[in-house]
């Protein structure tokens, strides 16, 4: 079964994880989908997640995660060293989201929205839900 990676359409940062994520899940199993779209909006809606949260969501075994811990546990599923990071998991949540926070408070004086989308290839549009 594919999980599902709700992610901030407009910024950089996610959208550069979307790319770094695909790219080490050879076997598809995450789908993606925008906070800002149908898709996102409704499961927000259906897991009763904050409307306002500032957090990449992963939507797995019909359970919703946020901030660091879904950012971790994706990075369990992916192939090579990036998957180490999931020990992070070991670490206590607030600590973890501590960190999470201050880098998604700051993502975009950092590096800025996206004006436009880089258009996608056709294997990633099979893997985006809208």
């Amino acid at each position: 079964m594919s999980s599902v990676v709700l992610f901030d359409g407009d910024c950089h940062v996610c959208n550069w994880s979307i790319q770094f994520i695909m790219k080490r899940d050879p076997s598809a199993k995450f789908k993606f989908a925008s906070l800002q779209g149908d898709i996102g909006r409704k499961m927000t809606k259906t897991y009763k997640s904050d409307p306002m949260i500032d957090s990449v969501l992963l939507v797995e075994n019909d359970q919703m995660w946020s901030k660091s811990t879904a950012a971790l546990r994706i990075c369990r599923e992916l192939e090579g060293p990036v998957r180490y990071l999931s020990l992070g998991l070991l670490i206590p949540k607030p600590l973890r989201d501590l960190v999470y926070d201050g880098i998604a408070r700051n993502r975009f004086h950092w590096f800025g929205r996206k004006e436009q989308c880089e258009l996608p290839t056709k294997e990633e549009r099979r893997r985006l839900l809208d």
